[in-house]
């Protein structure tokens, strides 16, 4: 019997949860996160500051004429030519949105429904390349249609993926033949 009430006396009763110290660090740690978010936030705001000296974006022309190709997918961001991790975030440039691209004669015109829609005017088209990879977003080789652009003074990279890959391979011929038609229209009249 003495055993039984020594072993009794021995046993402790389980801790008890500091729930003080718990809600601390939860607290805590919403906090951190909640700064990070900010500081993001912030970062973004400035690029756009900093990236202010971009003229506003085309519209659209009233007439641009039929359609040589169209294509649904997704609009993945533009950056500086050459520097794919540059991103430019004016002008809403930087939102990624779902888009209807439509390439006339007039040039590429970019419906991004949910953010800003712009129109690159054919002697802006540089080129089209198929690329793996434009600033946060990286695929498979291939996997993204890179148009290049002049606006303003600068180059600039906005890459897109369809929702039917396969289709990426029939413009970048039609978007080089325009600007290489542009560079020989231009050349001829210097």
């Amino acid at each position: 019997m003495t055993s039984v009430i020594l072993l009794a006396a021995e046993k402790r009763s389980a801790e008890v949860t500091d729930w003080a110290a718990r809600i601390g660090w939860v607290v805590g740690l919403a906090l951190f996160v909640a700064l990070v978010y900010w500081l993001m936030r912030e970062g973004w705001k400035w690029r756009g500051t900093l990236q202010s000296d971009l003229p506003g974006l085309p519209t659209t022309p009233d007439d641009p004429g039929p359609a040589k190709l169209s294509a649904r997918g997704r609009y993945h961001g533009s950056t500086t030519a050459g520097q794919w991790l540059d991103r430019i975030v004016a002008h809403g440039l930087g939102t990624r949105s779902r888009v209807e691209l439509t390439l006339t004669d007039a040039g590429l015109d970019v419906v991004r429904p949910g953010a800003g829609d712009f129109f690159v005017p054919a002697d802006a088209l540089r080129g089209a390349r198929l690329d793996k990879g434009i600033a946060g977003k990286v695929l498979t080789e291939g996997g993204l249609l890179v148009v290049t652009w002049a606006h303003g003074e600068r180059l600039i990279d906005s890459g897109f993926r369809f929702d039917h890959a396969a289709d990426h391979n029939e413009w970048v011929p039609a978007i080089d033949s325009m600007s290489k038609t542009n560079v020989t229209t231009e050349g001829a009249e210097r």
